[in-house]
């Protein structure tokens, strides 16, 4: 129970700081896929200082090296999802289309980890659905792009996660994190030449001012390696379900914040409100459900 209670402690703090990443991706002046390519660049070379990079790569098995390679390929594309949603809509609608994570990851995890379903995680998943038509009815039609491409991101960060936590227990968190943000920066190398090819108007690939420079660095260190080494330590000790229902909180934080620093809440609808009430109950039921199965001996 005490490593229980850490790993949520660890969790929430992460949370924290995953949902100061949206408002940081809303002040970057860079396109979402150039913004995520500097994120795992200043993440992974980070990394170098805490860890003996080839001496971790040599001791990992090769199957377990390539699993996590892949994983950080799900992760880069998770994150150009994010920001893109980001730049489509706005922070607050794309936090809480990550809320629909719990959703997929009931889906998800049973699967993955040949557990058998818990119905109540897919009674608390199946709530978290009126809550985001009562959110897409309540926004501008321009929006639904960024939604769709939210509920994308939301996909994907259930799938990485749950396989992390079918993994991690393998290897050390360090080393993961550096595998994992390391192949996601090498698949955006392979990427970027393509995207700048494509793209109907130059794409700027330097941040122009010293605040870009310094919001990419908190972004990165605080917000990607520290978070990223506390969400993977939690998952240790907590199923992939309850992290990312608990990661649902970064709506809470990060609406927060965008209220406070950009004005959001001028942009949002009353229906928007009540979605985020329906999304939140369902987020603070889950531990309550588990702690009363808990007393009663049923399994959790």
């Amino acid at each position: 129970m005490q490593a229980e209670k850490r790993a949520y402690l660890e969790l929430h703090i992460a949370v924290f700081l995953f949902g100061f990443t949206a408002i940081l991706g809303d002040l970057i002046q860079l396109s979402a896929l150039v913004m995520v390519w500097w994120r795992v660049l200043i993440t992974s070379f980070s990394l170098l200082f805490l860890i003996r990079a080839g001496k971790a790569l040599r001791k990992m098995p090769r199957p377990l090296l390539y699993r996590f390679m892949g994983i950080g390929v799900i992760v880069a594309l998770h994150w150009v999802a994010f920001y893109g949603a980001i730049k489509l809509s706005n922070a607050s609608i794309t936090l809480i289309c990550m809320a629909t994570t719990s959703f997929f990851t009931s889906l998800l995890e049973p699967f993955i980890m040949k557990q058998r379903i818990r119905w109540y995680e897919m009674l608390l998943g199946l709530v978290i659905i009126p809550g985001m038509a009562l959110i897409v009815n309540s926004t501008e039609a321009t929006m639904n792009t960024g939604i769709l491409v939210g509920l994308l991101s939301a996909f994907l960060a259930a799938f990485f996660a749950t396989l992390n936590k079918k993994y991690i227990g393998q290897t050390d968190e360090l080393t993961t994190t550096f595998v994992e943000l390391g192949s996601a920066w090498l698949f955006l190398c392979l990427v970027l030449p393509a995207y700048i090819w494509q793209s109907a108007t130059p794409v700027q690939i330097l941040p122009l001012s010293g605040m870009d420079w310094f919001y990419l660095v908190v972004l990165s260190l605080l917000c990607t390696t520290l978070a990223y080494v506390l969400a993977l330590r939690a998952l240790r000790h907590l199923t992939a379900f309850a992290s990312n229902l608990t990661v649902n909180l970064e709506p809470v934080y990060g609406i927060a914040l965008a209220w406070l620093l950009l004005n959001e809440n001028e942009e949002l609808a009353p229906g928007f409100y009540a979605g985020v009430g329906i999304i939140l109950l369902a987020v603070f039921s889950y531990p309550l459900i588990r702690r009363w199965r808990r007393k009663r001996g049923l399994p959790t």
